[in-house]
């Protein structure tokens, strides 16, 4: 059973790869990093743990993040994604197992018809597991208007955008429709950024 969709819609293919900024920039505002996005008692819900008192404790869940690529995905976006998700895994614990569908179309069809970058589909139930679907049909394009770095760096804004859904829902948190679209957003920005940091290339 389905709770809830959260989306990506075409406005949030963003771009911009830039390892050379982000904590400078944070470290002169001298601020703690969970102020820019929209954190909870400026704890970074990523890092949340409230899950530990939702979740059944009788520990058969499965835990972690796990990719499943279309045959057709381009060798590139694969090679990303898989990327990406080796450093979130070193640095954040899923605690319900989510499995991210990299798939090779455009767009994908959400429930309510719409056609978009992603989805995170959100069980009703905590014994059941959670998915996303990023769609990467237009890296050709993207690739073309924006350059390799930006072009990946898009699709993965739009995954670190629905892992950030998966948060939400993992620690119950209780927001508009509004907020957590914004939050989304904003963590998706600041995940994307802090990746940056490690690498000179998405």
């Amino acid at each position: 059973m389905i709770l809830s969709v959260f989306l990506v819609f075409d406005n949030c293919r963003q771009q911009n790869f830039d390892n050379s900024k982000v904590s400078r920039n944070r470290k002169k505002r001298n601020i703690h990093p969970a102020e820019d996005i929209g954190s909870i008692n400026n704890m970074h819900i990523w890092r949340l743990d409230n899950w530990e008192k939702i979740l059944p404790k009788d520990g058969s869940g499965r835990t972690g993040l796990r990719f499943r690529c279309d045959k057709n995905v381009d060798p590139e976006v694969k090679r990303a994604c898989l990327q990406f998700g080796k450093w979130l895994r070193a640095e954040y614990y899923f605690p319900v197992r989510i499995v991210v569908y990299v798939k090779e179309t455009e767009r994908i069809r959400a429930k309510d018809g719409d056609h978009v970058v992603g989805t995170f589909f959100e069980p009703y139930s905590y014994y059941d597991e959670p998915y996303i679907r990023i769609a990467t049909g237009d890296y050709e394009e993207l690739l073309s208007k924006n350059g390799k770095d930006n072009a990946l760096a898009s699709i993965l804004i739009s995954l670190a955008h629905e892992l950030t859904h998966y948060y939400q829902w993992i620690n119950n948190l209780q927001l508009t429709s509004m907020g957590r679209e914004r939050q989304a957003s904003r963590y998706a920005r600041y995940i994307i950024d802090e990746y940056a940091t490690t690498r000179e290339h998405p």
